[in-house]
Protein backbone atom coordinates (compact mmCIF):
# COMPACT_ATOMS: atom_id res chain seq x y z
CA UNK A 1 0.00 0.00 0.00
CA UNK A 2 1.09 3.57 -0.73
CA UNK A 3 -0.39 6.97 0.05
CA UNK A 4 -0.81 7.72 -3.66
CA UNK A 5 -2.46 4.36 -4.24
CA UNK A 6 -4.91 4.85 -1.37
CA UNK A 7 -5.76 8.33 -2.66
CA UNK A 8 -6.48 6.99 -6.15
CA UNK A 9 -8.60 4.20 -4.71
CA UNK A 10 -10.81 6.57 -2.70
CA UNK A 11 -11.09 9.02 -5.58
CA UNK A 12 -12.63 6.11 -7.47
CA UNK A 13 -14.88 5.21 -4.53
CA UNK A 14 -16.18 8.80 -4.16
CA UNK A 15 -19.24 8.60 -6.48
CA UNK A 16 -20.63 5.45 -4.82
CA UNK A 17 -19.06 5.42 -1.34
CA UNK A 18 -22.19 6.38 0.60
CA UNK A 19 -24.30 3.86 -1.30
CA UNK A 20 -21.83 1.00 -0.75
CA UNK A 21 -20.65 1.74 2.79
CA UNK A 22 -23.23 4.08 4.31
CA UNK A 23 -25.42 1.42 5.91
CA UNK A 24 -22.54 -0.99 6.62
CA UNK A 25 -20.68 1.53 8.77
CA UNK A 26 -23.72 3.27 10.29
CA UNK A 27 -23.46 1.67 13.75
CA UNK A 28 -19.75 2.38 13.99
CA UNK A 29 -20.23 6.02 12.98
CA UNK A 30 -22.92 6.54 15.60
CA UNK A 31 -20.95 4.86 18.39
CA UNK A 32 -17.79 6.79 17.54
CA UNK A 33 -19.61 10.12 17.64
CA UNK A 34 -21.28 9.28 20.96
CA UNK A 35 -17.84 8.42 22.38
CA UNK A 36 -16.27 11.60 20.99
CA UNK A 37 -19.00 13.80 22.39
CA UNK A 38 -18.46 12.47 25.90
CA UNK A 39 -15.35 14.64 25.72
CA UNK A 40 -16.56 17.24 23.24
CA UNK A 41 -14.87 20.49 22.31
CA UNK A 42 -12.69 20.70 19.22
CA UNK A 43 -12.87 17.41 17.31
CA UNK A 44 -10.97 16.34 14.22
CA UNK A 45 -12.27 13.51 12.09
CA UNK A 46 -9.41 12.04 10.09
CA UNK A 47 -10.54 10.21 6.96
CA UNK A 48 -13.91 11.95 6.93
CA UNK A 49 -14.56 10.86 3.34
CA UNK A 50 -17.81 12.24 1.96
CA UNK A 51 -18.66 13.79 5.32
CA UNK A 52 -21.51 11.38 5.93
CA UNK A 53 -20.90 11.60 9.69
CA UNK A 54 -20.71 15.40 9.95
CA UNK A 55 -24.44 16.11 10.46
CA UNK A 56 -24.45 13.79 13.48
CA UNK A 57 -22.05 15.90 15.52
CA UNK A 58 -23.62 18.29 18.01
CA UNK A 59 -23.36 21.92 17.04
CA UNK A 60 -21.91 22.55 20.49
CA UNK A 61 -18.64 21.14 19.16
CA UNK A 62 -16.21 22.47 16.54
CA UNK A 63 -15.33 19.97 13.84
CA UNK A 64 -12.31 19.79 11.56
CA UNK A 65 -12.63 17.29 8.70
CA UNK A 66 -9.67 15.93 6.72
CA UNK A 67 -9.20 13.23 4.11
CA UNK A 68 -6.62 12.20 1.51
CA UNK A 69 -9.14 12.22 -1.32
CA UNK A 70 -10.22 15.62 -2.61
CA UNK A 71 -12.94 13.89 -4.65
CA UNK A 72 -14.43 12.54 -1.43
CA UNK A 73 -14.08 15.95 0.22
CA UNK A 74 -15.96 17.62 -2.63
CA UNK A 75 -19.01 15.67 -1.45
CA UNK A 76 -18.28 16.65 2.16
CA UNK A 77 -18.11 20.33 1.19
CA UNK A 78 -21.47 20.10 -0.57
CA UNK A 79 -22.94 18.42 2.51
CA UNK A 80 -21.60 21.15 4.80
CA UNK A 81 -22.92 23.89 2.54
CA UNK A 82 -26.34 22.42 1.80
CA UNK A 83 -27.04 21.36 5.40
CA UNK A 84 -25.57 24.61 6.83
CA UNK A 85 -23.22 22.73 9.13
CA UNK A 86 -21.67 25.86 10.61
CA UNK A 87 -20.02 23.86 13.41
CA UNK A 88 -17.64 22.43 10.79
CA UNK A 89 -14.78 24.91 10.86
CA UNK A 90 -12.57 23.32 8.21
CA UNK A 91 -12.72 20.70 5.45
CA UNK A 92 -9.25 20.05 4.05
CA UNK A 93 -7.03 17.53 2.33
CA UNK A 94 -4.85 15.85 4.93
CA UNK A 95 -2.71 12.76 5.37
CA UNK A 96 -3.31 10.77 8.56
CA UNK A 97 0.41 10.00 8.68
CA UNK A 98 1.46 13.64 8.40
CA UNK A 99 -1.18 15.92 9.85
CA UNK A 100 -0.55 19.65 9.48
CA UNK A 101 -1.73 20.65 12.94
CA UNK A 102 0.17 21.71 16.03
CA UNK A 103 0.70 19.43 19.00
CA UNK A 104 -2.25 19.25 21.42
CA UNK A 105 -4.66 20.95 18.98
CA UNK A 106 -7.77 18.83 19.57
CA UNK A 107 -9.86 17.47 22.41
CA UNK A 108 -10.73 14.35 20.38
CA UNK A 109 -9.34 12.63 17.30
CA UNK A 110 -11.89 10.45 15.49
CA UNK A 111 -10.72 7.98 12.84
CA UNK A 112 -13.49 5.85 11.37
CA UNK A 113 -12.39 2.88 9.26
CA UNK A 114 -9.10 4.68 8.56
CA UNK A 115 -6.29 2.78 10.28
CA UNK A 116 -6.52 -0.23 8.00
CA UNK A 117 -6.36 2.11 4.99
CA UNK A 118 -3.05 3.68 6.08
CA UNK A 119 0.17 2.46 4.47
CA UNK A 120 1.94 2.94 7.84
CA UNK A 121 -0.76 2.63 10.54
CA UNK A 122 1.55 3.13 13.53
CA UNK A 123 2.71 6.44 12.06
CA UNK A 124 -0.91 7.57 11.86
CA UNK A 125 -1.50 6.52 15.47
CA UNK A 126 1.56 8.53 16.50
CA UNK A 127 0.13 11.55 14.72
CA UNK A 128 -3.22 11.13 16.49
CA UNK A 129 -1.42 11.00 19.84
CA UNK A 130 0.59 14.09 18.95
CA UNK A 131 -2.33 16.35 18.01
CA UNK A 132 -4.75 15.32 20.80
CA UNK A 133 -4.57 17.21 24.07
CA UNK A 134 -3.66 15.51 27.34
CA UNK A 135 -6.94 14.38 28.85
CA UNK A 136 -8.42 13.92 25.38
CA UNK A 137 -9.18 10.74 23.46
CA UNK A 138 -8.46 8.98 20.20
CA UNK A 139 -11.67 7.28 19.04
CA UNK A 140 -11.25 4.64 16.35
CA UNK A 141 -13.65 2.37 14.53
CA UNK A 142 -11.71 -0.38 12.88
CA UNK A 143 -11.67 -3.88 11.55
CA UNK A 144 -9.46 -6.02 13.76
CA UNK A 145 -7.97 -8.99 11.94
CA UNK A 146 -7.75 -12.48 13.34
CA UNK A 147 -3.96 -12.69 13.13
CA UNK A 148 -3.95 -16.50 13.21
CA UNK A 149 -5.97 -19.53 12.15
CA UNK A 150 -8.05 -19.96 9.02
CA UNK A 151 -9.52 -16.46 9.17
CA UNK A 152 -6.05 -14.96 9.48
CA UNK A 153 -4.86 -16.95 6.47
CA UNK A 154 -7.83 -15.76 4.41
CA UNK A 155 -7.19 -12.14 5.43
CA UNK A 156 -3.54 -12.35 4.36
CA UNK A 157 -4.50 -14.02 1.09
CA UNK A 158 -6.95 -11.23 0.27
CA UNK A 159 -4.45 -8.43 0.93
CA UNK A 160 -3.21 -8.05 -2.68
CA UNK A 161 -6.81 -7.48 -3.77
CA UNK A 162 -8.07 -5.31 -0.92
CA UNK A 163 -4.97 -3.11 -0.88
CA UNK A 164 -5.81 -2.05 -4.42
CA UNK A 165 -9.28 -1.13 -3.17
CA UNK A 166 -7.72 1.12 -0.51
CA UNK A 167 -7.80 -0.98 2.67
CA UNK A 168 -6.19 -3.99 4.29
CA UNK A 169 -7.93 -7.09 5.62
CA UNK A 170 -4.94 -8.27 7.67
CA UNK A 171 -4.49 -6.12 10.79
CA UNK A 172 -4.44 -8.08 14.08
CA UNK A 173 -4.95 -6.51 17.50
CA UNK A 174 -1.29 -7.26 18.27
CA UNK A 175 -0.30 -4.24 16.18
CA UNK A 176 -2.31 -1.93 18.42
CA UNK A 177 -0.86 -3.61 21.51
CA UNK A 178 2.69 -3.26 20.20
CA UNK A 179 2.08 0.39 19.38
CA UNK A 180 0.73 1.05 22.88
CA UNK A 181 3.87 -0.49 24.33
CA UNK A 182 5.92 2.23 22.62
CA UNK A 183 3.83 5.05 24.10
CA UNK A 184 4.00 6.17 27.71
CA UNK A 185 1.38 8.85 27.02
CA UNK A 186 -1.61 6.72 25.98
CA UNK A 187 -3.73 4.07 27.63
CA UNK A 188 -6.50 1.86 26.32
CA UNK A 189 -9.95 2.91 27.53
CA UNK A 190 -12.18 0.62 25.48
CA UNK A 191 -12.02 -2.14 22.88
CA UNK A 192 -15.56 -3.22 22.07
CA UNK A 193 -16.90 -5.30 19.15
CA UNK A 194 -19.63 -3.52 17.26
CA UNK A 195 -22.97 -5.12 16.35
CA UNK A 196 -24.39 -6.86 14.50
CA UNK A 197 -21.61 -9.40 13.87
CA UNK A 198 -18.61 -7.97 15.70
CA UNK A 199 -16.45 -7.74 12.57
CA UNK A 200 -15.61 -4.15 13.51
CA UNK A 201 -14.63 -2.66 16.86
CA UNK A 202 -14.77 0.64 18.70
CA UNK A 203 -11.35 1.37 20.18
CA UNK A 204 -10.64 4.32 22.47
CA UNK A 205 -7.29 5.55 23.71
CA UNK A 206 -6.88 8.29 26.31
CA UNK A 207 -3.89 10.60 26.24
CA UNK A 208 -2.30 10.81 29.64
CA UNK A 209 -2.11 14.25 31.22
CA UNK A 210 1.24 15.58 32.48
CA UNK A 211 0.08 14.69 35.99
CA UNK A 212 -0.09 11.05 34.90
CA UNK A 213 -3.82 10.46 34.57
CA UNK A 214 -6.37 10.91 31.81
CA UNK A 215 -9.25 13.33 32.24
Amino acid sequence: MSTAGVTRAYDRWAPIYDLVFGAVFKQGRSDAIVAAERIGGRIIEVGVGTGISLPQYSRRNRIVAVDLSDAMLDKARVRVREQKLDHVEQVAVGDAENLQFADNSFDVVVAQYVITACPHPEKALDEFARIVKPGGEIVITTRVGAGAGLRGTIERTLMPVTSRLGFRTEFPWARYAEWMATRADVRLVENRPLPPLGHFSLVRFAKISPEGSAR
